[in-house]
């Protein structure tokens, strides 16, 4: 069914901020209860491109001891086959031989406070893949512990779609916890891969108005074919002037932040209503500074914070399934893994022509 497993790969490593390289290592030994994965595509997320640029919510700073850790391969995004595990990790997470599989991105320790009150994202140790414990997959192959959290996914699906899995699950995590109704009035910061996901699942929410903010008119009509009623691009327009002429002079509802950039934060804050919901999904590179008391004695808002896709995989994989977002167009560019790098940098730059850079570590077409 497979093709002989070799003991050796190609895998990105990281030896620090800015110093991550192609290497040949050793492909994973598995123990009970381990599954191997042949990995088919993994996509760069902003928060791998932050770790690599040095931001202290991964390396540390004076105030917060390093997270990320030197020696392990990147990557969180993920799809691949399932190549080897034995009967105990087979049918502990209920899959067989040559399924097509997405991981969270979380290895949940099962023990802690957080894991014991079905809590699991917030898991104590939080040992994540690419980051913190757990190889990622910017490699040939990669191994998914047994406490790994695993659903299957359609085959039928490019493999870098399959991917969008997983920031997919965290833009509707976001929106479960924005609380959305029929009467809102929404407001979603940026159309990258966790805006445009954010604007997908609000808009199955159904509120009364989904509106989505962007620099990029390309991306805004991306936006737009994810649900959004109005566009709005921030670099010509007052979004907070813009939204209040359309409420009444209220402001609206919900504000949705998916940008990471520090000026989302106020303009999210100018231009909700009083008690509004402000939901914070992006891992910033540096720190923010606001007026605090626009949260509290001005608007009396809700401020609420989002981590990763709990409980959300099996709707972001239906969605995809279904073809309900604009895929093909999100998932711009795939590139094989000698060309990391470039991958990297096409998700920096903010003026280029990326939104979802996807690499795939065995080239386009390859089969397991």
């Amino acid at each position: 069914m497979f093709s002989e497993i070799p003991s050796r790969m190609q895998a990105v490593v990281v030896h620090g901020p800015q110093d991550y390289r192609l290497e040949e290592v050793d492909v994973p030994s598995l123990g009970e209860g381990d599954l191997l994965m042949r990995v088919e595509a993994v996509g760069i997320c902003a928060s791998d491109l932050k770790c690599f640029h040095g931001a202290p919510k991964f390396w540390g700073d004076d105030n917060r001891p390093a997270w990320a850790q030197t020696g392990i391969t990147p990557g969180h995004e993920f799809v691949g086959t399932v190549v080897a595990g034995d009967e105990a990790g087979l049918a502990s997470h209920r899959v067989a031989l040559g399924d097509r599989v997405v991981c969270e991105q979380i290895v949940p320790c099962e023990e802690c406070r957080y894991c014991r009150r079905g809590q699991y994202w917030m898991c104590g140790p939080h040992d994540m893949f690419g980051f913190r414990n757990y190889n990622g997959a910017m490699a040939e192959y990669m191994l998914i512990p047994t406490k790994a959290r695993v659903h299957p996914i359609s085959k039928d699906l490019p493999a870098h779609h399959a991917a969008f899995a997983e920031p997919l699950s965290c833009a509707l995590h976001a929106v479960e916890r924005a609380s959305i109704s029929f009467d809102d009035v929404v407001v979603v910061a940026g159309c990258g891969p966790i805006g445009l996901g954010l604007v997908a699942g609000a808009k199955a929410k159904n509120p009364k108005l989904l509106i989505a903010l962007d620099l990029d008119d390309a991306k805004l009509e991306l936006g737009r074919r994810c649900g959004a009623d109005v566009v709005i691009n921030i670099g010509r327009q007052d979004a907070v002037a813009a939204v209040k002429d359309m409420t009444d002079g209220y402001g609206a509802d919900v504000y949705l932040e998916g940008t990471g950039h520090p000026s989302a934060v106020g303009q999210g804050l100018n231009l909700l209503r009083k008690l509004g919901t402000y939901v914070e999904y992006s891992v910033f590179g540096s720190d923010v500074s606001v007026d605090w008391s626009i949260i509290s004695d001005d608007k009396e808002l809700d401020v609420l914070g989002a981590h990763l896709g709990p409980h959300c995989w099996p709707a972001a994989i239906k969605m995809l399934e279904e073809g309900r977002l604009p895929v093909a167009d999100i998932c711009t560019h795939q590139l094989p893994m000698a060309e990391f790098q470039k991958g990297l940098d096409l998700v920096a730059d903010t003026g280029g022509s990326s939104i979802k850079v996807s690499i795939l570590p065995h080239g386009a077409g390859a089969s397991a």
